[in-house]
């Protein structure tokens, strides 16, 4: 199968480009991290997820990456926070890296190269701030140090701003001492209550854009391949950022700028300052960490992202019929085990490796896996379509493994399992959604969750499904029918498997409101009544832990020309 050639989008050019590397086999990556003064919300978690994907994915391509992530820990919200709780705002600030990093755990975010603070760069920072002195594109005032935007004529070229459409002084009073009111900080003199450090223009802390200038240049040198972060950062970080590496290195140069799009809470950008976000922690106390990371991904990184409860209920039953799909998988490998498998699948696999449909199957996968991350990483639908036809692959070959075969046609069935279900975990190992506990703990895990969102214990359940038991036995269906019903309006589906009635977690149905009194005794038209419990048909015993997954994650996630509006 012929390689897809990957391209990205450029933020400086505006357009998909072909991915090449300064060095070839290798790449050199940095990405904007947080400010770390409180716990992190899950617009943090879609920049982090979102390039740990791509890390991932560079990596799956052959290549070495050298990835490197920063922390803030020097910054003015970060010493108002520390004012605030009386704390040293160095410790505040510690405090909170360990606990993004503990986050980074959770999502399966993959450790970057190298994690550099500000506190630890201050040499890096200086070194930097005096050269753009010596190249006279910086200037002290009373301790301060300032950027001269207008010296630098080339400054707008990432976000395409223009210094005469901004009227200064509109939202920020101006500082009188600026050559221009467009000139930002590259070193703040020191005030009393915060911290600082002796420097060549006395003690202060450096500005906000030049650590990221300073350390992706002492980490990646001033020519790397990849610069990545949040759209709100294209202005004024970003674009700081240019301005600074060009005017201390004219050699300067990033190949590709890549921004990933806001998480929105009723379509308004999801932050801090405006009060309106989740944290990491609030969304994985009720959903599995696998769930937010699909979420998260279930859009393309560049598109905006709505938050929604039903997204994330969504998703979680996705991830529940995956890992479902490779219990009963396994089972039924592990069933199969002492029947002189070993040797049976050996000539099985010199003569004919898998089936022609398992084949076909694998290829579908692969070659849709490729094409859609190779076009700049879309992983908006990338669990449906190959991916779902994989699974109801396995479940039918499971199905069809139930009933009685001759023994290499068994053997056949039992290679499709392993290498359908082979070729599913490596998509989900790109995606970082392969768990590296057991298929049984993941679903003891979801459920687990569900109960919780529920506002139950299992026990409550257990006890519901033997009060509709007896009830089924009095033939008193109508409160066999309401136990379920209520128990679905809470996001917990009751399966009768035999004689047996077992639970797993759903997308919560809304009960339907009950009639109003004039219509209440009015007899309901046949074609009209809804089936009791003794009229439903149950699915196939295969399947019965997964009808309820067959819808696909289309329904989750935004058609490329409704991204801006879909919610997600």
């Amino acid at each position: 199968m012929a390689k897809e050639e990957f391209r990205v989008y450029n933020s400086m050019t505006q357009q998909k480009e072909v991915f090449t590397t300064k060095e070839p086999g290798k790449v050199s990556m940095y990405v904007c991290g947080i400010t770390a003064y409180d716990f992190s919300h899950i617009g943090h978690a879609r920049a982090a997820v979102n390039f740990d994907v791509l890390y991932r994915y560079l990596m799956h391509l052959g290549y070495e990456v050298t990835y490197v992530r920063n922390f803030t820990d020097v910054d003015d919200k970060i010493i108002r926070r520390a004012n605030e709780s009386g704390e040293n705002p160095l410790s505040l600030s510690e405090r909170f890296c360990q606990e993004y990093l503990a986050d980074m755990d959770d999502l399966q975010c993959l450790s970057p190269t190298h994690q550099p603070r500000v506190s630890d760069h201050l040499e890096q920072i200086k070194d930097m701030i005096t050269q753009i002195i010596n190249n006279e594109y910086g200037y002290v005032v009373d301790g301060d140090v300032f950027f001269s935007v207008e010296k630098f004529p080339n400054y707008g070229q990432l976000s395409g701003q223009k210094l005469e459409n901004h009227r200064a002084g509109e939202r920020v009073a101006v500082d009188p001492r600026k050559r221009s009111p467009f000139d930002f900080a590259l070193w703040k003199a020191a005030k009393p209550g915060e911290p600082s450090w002796e420097s060549p223009w006395g003690h202060g802390r450096p500005g906000w854009h030049i650590e990221c200038s300073a350390m992706s240049a002492h980490y990646l040198t001033f020519k790397f391949d990849i610069h990545g972060g949040g759209i709100d950062l294209i202005f004024p970080h970003h674009e700081n950022e240019v301005a600074q590496s060009c005017a201390a290195c004219q050699e300067s140069k990033i190949s590709y700028w890549m921004h990933n799009g806001h998480v929105t809470n009723n379509n308004e950008k999801m932050s801090k300052s405006l009060g309106n976000f989740f944290t990491i922690r609030q969304i994985t106390e009720r959903y599995h960490p696998l769930v937010l990371r699909h979420f998260l991904i279930s859009a393309h990184y560049r598109s905006p992202l709505n938050y929604t409860v039903s997204q994330l209920d969504s998703a979680s039953d996705t991830i529940y019929y995956i890992y479902q799909t490779f219990q009963d998988c396994e089972d039924a490998l592990l069933q199969h085990q002492g029947e002189n498998l070993t040797e049976g699948l050996g000539k099985i696999a010199k003569k004919d490796p898998v089936s022609s449909a398992a084949e076909e199957c694998i290829n579908n996968l692969r070659s849709e896996f490729q094409t859609r991350m190779a076009d700049d990483l879309n992983t908006a639908h990338i669990l449906t379509g190959a991916f779902q036809e994989a699974l109801k692959f396995i479940n039918s070959t499971l199905t069809s493994l139930k009933k009685k075969q001759p023994k290499k046609q068994q053997l056949s069935m039992i290679q499709a399992l392993i290498s359908v279900k082979k070729e599913l975990r490596e998509v989900l190992d790109v995606l970082g959604l392969l768990s590296s506990s057991t298929s049984s703990e993941v679903l003891q895990q979801l459920k687990d969750k569900a109960v919780k969102r529920a506002g139950m214990v299992e026990d409550d359940i257990l006890k519901l499904i033997d009060d509709r038991t007896q009830a089924r036995k009095n033939k008193d269906f109508a409160r066999s029918d309401q136990i379920r019903a209520e128990l679905s309006a809470l996001g917990i589906a009751l399966m009768d498997v035999g004689k047996e009635t077992i639970w797993r977690p759903c997308v919560p149905v809304e009960l339907a409101p009950p009639p109003p009194p004039s219509e209440q005794n009015k007899p309901t038209p046949l074609a009209e009544k809804k089936p009791t419990e003794q009229q439903v048909a149950q699915p196939p015993a295969v399947e019965q832990n997964k009808a309820a997954q067959e819808q696909t994650v289309e329904d989750a996630q935004p058609h490329e020309e409704n991204k801006a509006t879909v919610p997600v």
